[in-house]
């Protein structure tokens, strides 16, 4: 499909699946090489519910012994982020003592990948390293570093790949961008 209506909406096709799957590719090999022979195991969050698509298919590709858990932050309410980023899930797996990849879908602002940080070291981790699959680097203004980023964008709505208008939007393979 070249457009979606999602509620009041309409989204055209911004990036098709096969280049969403190259940066995964591309991710996962930096982390596979970072990460290689490492003797812990270390724990990969996924940020529910938006990096669910895109964590799934990077644990597939990872090379090491890893575990998996995920968190649930919201921030956003229709096509506009609040400010405010709150924990609906708390972590499901214990990182006291271990190093933490945290996967986001996409990092706009940073509030939730600045939120994201300081619950995983108030945890206990030894170690975050931040992957998202998109970055929009016209609106990012945090200080924390982004370990692993899979693609740039512009600053536009999207939905796709687990990201969501109002819910809807995560289960289409391809991102779709707003159609002005």
């Amino acid at each position: 499909m070249d457009k979606i209506t999602l509620h009041d909406k309409t989204f055209r096709k911004f990036i098709y699946n096969s280049r969403i799957q190259e940066a995964i590719d591309e991710v996962a090999e930096r982390i596979n090489r970072d990460f290689e022979g490492c003797e812990d195991v270390p724990v990969v969050i996924c940020t529910l519910n938006g990096a669910l698509p895109f964590t799934g298919e990077l644990f597939l590709k990872l090379k090491f012994h890893c575990e998996l858990g995920s968190v649930k932050l919201s921030s956003y309410r229709g096509t506009a982020s609040t400010g405010t980023v709150l924990t609906v899930q708390g972590l499901t797996e214990e990182v006291k003592g271990k190093r933490v990849i945290a996967c986001e879908d996409i990092v706009d602002t940073g509030n939730t990948i600045l939120a994201l940080k300081e619950l995983l070291l108030a945890n206990g981790a030894s170690e975050v390293r931040i992957c998202t699959l998109l970055l929009k680097p016209d609106v990012y203004d945090k200080d924390v570093k982004l370990d692993y980023v899979g693609m740039e964008i512009p600053n536009d709505f999207i939905v796709g790949f687990g990201l969501d208008y109002n819910g809807l939007g995560r289960n289409y393979k391809d991102i779709y961008v707003l159609d002005q």
